[in-house]
């Protein structure tokens, strides 16, 4: 059954500039598809156009009758007064209408014996049992836990939150009405790490249809299964998730640039025979002209094929200053609060050279405000932060600031960087600012292109220690991969908060992790450290083993005496070395899969599956080894 089905939209904000020219696309009931392409391709305009809130200047937008849609980018406006609580109530109206009915029908009830009025009760009764009506406040508590909305948030007034928490607290409520249609419009930007695997967990369960824009590449391989991109107002469709798509990307580029060479070595060799068939034609043979006339038309023929294009990577990279000394970075017994909340107390870390650190925590923990400590935009309540005498830091912070936003971005760079105009027009070339864009405003600029125009000021500083606080955030995914190009060149020390976890798998070689006031230092990679966590909480959730009950004085002896025993302490033993040979494999794949992040999920999986059956496996020889030992004493 087909929920959505777009066919031929056309839209024009401005004449003559089609955002779309002829956009189709079916998606099924239950289907998982992406919906890709850079800012400004026209993606949240077919949103706007499925939602009716925009109509397209041609074509059709049809959505399965009875279906309910939610789209969590639109905030719907509440009375004024509303708390969390009341918004997130709204989800459950029809059921409240239920309730109140059910208790004017009780009443009635109590007054007499109308048939009509039992009959009425009894089915309203079922209606509101089988909608979950006696389950309102056990969903609401565990959508509420995923998404990280405490009972603190939940009483205070909607309007009083931020654009990202207003967002969270609506997709929570969408979640709670159970739509069957969910549109999803960056959804992970204001989560942190915990709720946003929450969601995706959510969302393997969801049994309707989901179309989603999303610049979180994890997401896309978690979630999707089908993307369809936004290529020149039409839809290119992949039957993968966004591994798949980059992949089967990069082989249609290459297909189309086979195609188009050998229509151009064909294009070259009649152009050069046709040309000769004029030569002959000069003198005087008329049949040699048409055949060159022919030829001609044929050429115009063979030229269908526009010459593949791709974005070309970034022309820069960070200048780097040379490390001296032992200890980049030393903090010591740091400690941080703001009114009657500390953030962190304790804290002792030591950071030498080239290590590229995550900085994690969910939100609120105090991440930003560790970094603005280390820049000296706040002090600390006790404690210290030493910074080696060669350190040199160049810093992207997740809110961009500019002194003079009024002005363009060219005398931005003169002021900034002592350039001259033409070094500021290449520097700018360089990272996607062309022509007239150069003398826009910094104040006109997207948050997305402040970020950008913000890297590209700190390429020409020579610094050591890099630290990047959300860069990913507001960007689309070929200005992430732009920022990993420049990140992957630079070899001093990084560190970095991020929510995106395909760029900390990427680059992070050591984690610290910020919760309960507190940093867990990990040395390892990001697969490494959720394997490590994983572990924790399995161990934490096992049921203690059952101390096995010592042997009677009047056992029976074993069947097969020793030699069967010694048989078994054997076979156990050579489980245990093929399981610890197969480990030392894993630890190898897990190395040559370092930038495959789910190649590595794999690896990471059967590695701790490994680990757990060697454990058993270890338990199993010295119960034999002891019996054993026993059998041969007796």
């Amino acid at each position: 059954m087909i929920d959505i089905q777009l066919t031929g939209l056309v839209k024009e904000f401005e004449v003559g500039k089609r955002i779309l020219d002829g956009f189709s696309l079916q998606i099924d009931q239950g289907e998982r598809v992406g919906l890709l392409g850079r800012n400004g391709a026209g993606k949240t305009t077919i949103f706007r156009m499925m939602t009716g809130q925009v109509d397209p200047d041609e074509g059709t937008v049809s959505i399965a009758p009875g279906k309910r849609l939610g789209l969590i980018s639109q905030i719907p406006v509440y009375p004024e007064g509303y708390t969390v609580r009341d918004v997130l109530d709204t989800a459950f109206a029809p059921l409240h209408a239920m309730e109140r009915e059910l208790v004017d029908l009780a009443a009635q009830m109590a007054d007499g014996d109308d048939p009509g009025v039992l009959a009425r009760y009894d089915k309203l009764t079922a209606a509101f049992e089988a909608g979950g009506g006696y389950d309102t406040e056990t969903r609401l508590n565990k959508v509420c836990n995923g998404l990280g909305i405490g009972d603190g948030m939940r009483s205070r007034p909607f309007d009083a939150l931020s654009g990202g928490e207003k967002t969270r607290i609506n997709l929570a409520r969408l979640i709670l009405e159970d739509t069957d249609i969910l549109l999803l419009d960056e959804p992970t930007n204001h989560l942190d790490l915990n709720a946003t695997e929450w969601l995706e967990s959510y969302l393997e369960r969801f049994k309707g249809t989901v179309l989603a824009i999303s610049h979180d590449r994890w997401f896309l391989d978690k979630v999707v299964k089908r993307v369809a991109e936004i290529q020149d107002g039409r839809a290119e469709l992949y039957s993968g998730n966004y591994s798949f798509y980059v992949e089967e990307k990069e082989r249609r580029y290459q297909e189309r640039l086979k195609q188009y060479e050998k229509e151009q070595a064909k294009i070259a060799q009649l152009e050069a025979a046709a040309e000769q068939m004029r030569l002959w034609a000069f003198k005087g043979n008329d049949k040699q002209y048409r055949r060159a006339i022919n030829m001609e038309r044929r050429i115009e023929r063979l030229r269908t094929t526009d010459k593949p294009t791709k974005e070309k990577k970034l022309a820069t990279r960070f200048g780097e200053r040379e490390f001296h000394g032992d200890e980049a970075l030393v903090v010591t017994e740091l400690k941080k609060s703001f009114g009657d909340r500390t953030l962190f107390d304790h804290i002792n870390l030591e950071v030498t050279g080239g290590e590229r650190i995550a900085l994690l925590g969910d939100n609120g923990t105090g991440k930003s405000t560790f970094i603005k400590l280390i820049m000296g935009e706040e002090a600390p309540d006790s404690g210290s932060i030493y910074l080696g005498p060669s350190i040199r830091i160049g810093y992207l912070p997740q809110i961009i600031h500019f002194d003079r936003p009024d002005r363009n971005l060219v005398d931005t760079m003169l002021y900034a960087q002592n350039c001259s105009t033409q070094e500021a027009r290449d520097r700018l070339a360089a990272f996607k600012f062309r022509g007239e864009d150069v003398f826009k405003q910094v104040s006109a600029l997207s948050g997305g292109e402040q970020s950008r125009l913000r890297l590209c000021m700190l390429m020409d500083s020579r610094i050591n220690l890099l630290i990047l606080d959300e860069p990913t955030n507001h960007l689309d995914i070929d200005s992430r991969e732009w920022i990993e190009e420049a990140v992957e060149e630079y070899g001093g020390n990084l560190l970095f908060v991020s929510h995106d976890r395909y760029f900390i798998e990427k680059f992070a070689t050591r984690v610290w992790m910020l919760e309960n006031g507190q940093i867990t230092d990990f040395h390892g990679t990001y697969g490494e450290f959720r394997a490590f966590r994983e572990r924790q909480e399995q161990l934490k959730n096992a049921k203690p083993a059952p101390e096995p009950e010592k042997p009677k004085e009047d056992k029976p002896k074993r069947p097969g005496g020793t030699k069967e025993l010694e048989k078994q302490v054997r076979s156990a033993e050579r489980a245990v070395e093929k399981a610890e040979v197969r480990l030392d494999e894993l630890a190898q794949e897990a190395e040559e899969a370092a930038s495959d992040y789910l190649k590595l999920q794999d690896v990471y999986a059967e590695r701790e599956r490994l680990e757990d059956e060697l454990a058993h496996l270890y338990g199993e020889w010295e119960r034999l080894a002891a019996e054993l030992e026993d059998a041969r004493g007796s």
